[in-house]
């Protein structure tokens, strides 16, 4: 609870942060706990125990609650430790609410009078609400707000926007005090632009680095991992993507006994990979080695279980064994396969034609070129697509990021395969992540390019 500015109109209620719940130890100590966190509170007395059961039935003006005997110690406890939401509101009804997400970090004092919204902070609708949200991965809390108003004084507007006189001054200064404490608005020309640790993230990737790990919204009991929150909500995505309606290029397959034994050692392959982004276009890849390094790579192995049931894989691990990727060839010079862009059915192993040349090829070429600093096209650029609802499925919080380590582990298979092969290959760091939808027709929020692979036959002489 922050301290309240004096001779206000304001508010305050207090209330259990969501998910709480309360234990009692077998030596009577009294401990709260929320996800993967927990603090001990002293004694399990009784005054503490019917107070905690008043904060988790709803909000509580927090001036009753300071007036009862021995509270206003125990709630100060509470507040320190992260373990209340706070309310703010008017007689005409609430303003925002504080929701902890962490123990506080409060900001030195006193509030400083040119603030400015940080610029890791952003301000978004809940998925399953109407209130907007403002946090940010450095704020130990998390503003609700319940008056839309409110948005004009992040936005600089005069307090005028939440209503006349010294009630709106009011709520502006209780406001952008809140702000600044929880870490969500900061000096104009702080620390966040003058220190390298801040300035060397965006703001996507601090986004996407905290809410992809186990951190504050677990500890807090909010749902990370394999939760499978969609169950009962929606179908799961087939494991199979279905077939392009184009024609179908069976694909010849490797003998793997033989592979065991005339392939490189594994030493061998990994101390021989090289990243070579030039191909022999004298002598191309062939359709025959292009069937066998996807084979090695991608095809979808169908195994039974202990009880019978279908155990479906590939060669490379895959988090829940979903395997959400997809890979899309797309072929500019191979022996025995025209011109294309197509489709991996891993299931069939076989490609099948999704669009002939063109600009989207074209383009999807170009791109991949750019990213080798080389003046020479790739034989081969394999696209590689993530159908997203088959993680996101399952997982909450946290799939995308498991997307981007499926990449890596098949860059890598890619890569021995290709070593052991006697193939040119090379993993891009980015690539063109719209171009590819307008190729297939597939909706971006649905599947969309995550990684690029070139792939070709290495020059003669290199």
């Amino acid at each position: 609870m922050i301290e309240s500015l004096t001779d206000t109109p304001l508010t305050e209620r207090l209330s259990l942060v969501a998910g709480v719940y309360s234990a009692v130890s077998e030596d009577d100590r009294l401990r709260l706990v929320a996800g993967s966190r927990g603090e001990t509170f002293g004694v399990a007395e009784a005054w503490k125990r019917e107070l905690l059961h008043q904060l988790a039935a709803g909000p509580c003006p927090a001036a009753e609650l300071a007036a009862q005997e021995h509270a206003a110690r125990f709630l100060a406890a509470l507040t320190s430790g992260g373990w209340l939401v706070t309310e703010v509101g008017r007689e005409q009804g609430l303003l925002y609410a504080l929701q902890p997400t962490r123990r506080p970090v409060p900001a030195p004092s006193p509030t400083p009078d040119q603030l400015i919204l940080s610029r890791f902070a952003i301000v978004h609708r809940e998925r399953d609400g109407r209130d907007l949200v403002i946090e940010s991965p450095l704020a130990w809390a998390r503003v609700h707000i319940h008056d839309p108003a409110l948005l004009g004084l992040i936005t600089g507007e005069r307090p005028g926007s939440v209503g006349p006189g010294a009630a709106a001054q009011a709520v502006a200064d209780r406001f952008r005090h809140d702000l600044y404490q929880c870490g969500l608005a900061v000096p104009v020309d702080g620390v966040e632009d003058e220190v390298f640790h801040l300035r060397q993230w965006s703001t996507h990737e601090l986004w996407f680095h905290q809410r992809s790990r186990i951190g504050q919204r677990d500890r807090l009991g909010s749902g990370y991992g394999r939760t499978r929150w969609a169950d009962g909500m929606f179908e799961p995505l087939p494991a199979r993507h279905e077939p392009y309606p184009g024609p179908a290029v069976p694909l010849p397959a490797p003998d793997l006994g033989k592979l065991r034994r005339v392939d490189p050692p594994l030493a061998a392959v990994m101390e021989d990979r090289r990243s070579i982004r030039v191909h022999d276009d004298d002598a191309p890849i062939s359709l025959s080695q292009l069937g066998e390094f996807l084979y090695r790579c991608a095809r979808m192995r169908i195994d039974s279980g202990p009880d019978g049931e279908r155990q479906l894989g590939r060669p490379y691990p895959s988090g829940g064994s979903v395997y959400e990727l997809e890979l899309y060839p797309v072929v500019r010079l191979a022996a025995g396969l025209p011109a294309g862009v197509y489709h991996y059915d891993d299931h069939e192993h076989a490609l099948r034609l999704v669009r002939g040349p063109g600009p989207g090829m074209s383009r999807l070429i170009a791109a991949a070129r750019r990213g080798t600093f080389e003046q020479s096209a790739p034989q081969v650029l394999i696209v590689v697509a993530a159908r997203f609802g088959r993680l996101a499925w399952t997982y909450e919080q946290m799939p995308y990021s498991l997307v981007l380590k499926h990449v890596g582990v098949l860059y890598q298979t890619m890569y021995l395969a290709a070593t052991a092969m006697g193939l040119a290959a090379c993993g891009l760091g980015g690539g063109d992540s719209e171009t590819l939808n307008e190729v297939t027709g597939v909706d971006y929020t649905h599947e969309s390019a995550v990684g690029e692979f070139l792939l070709g036959s290495r020059p003669a002489a290199r």
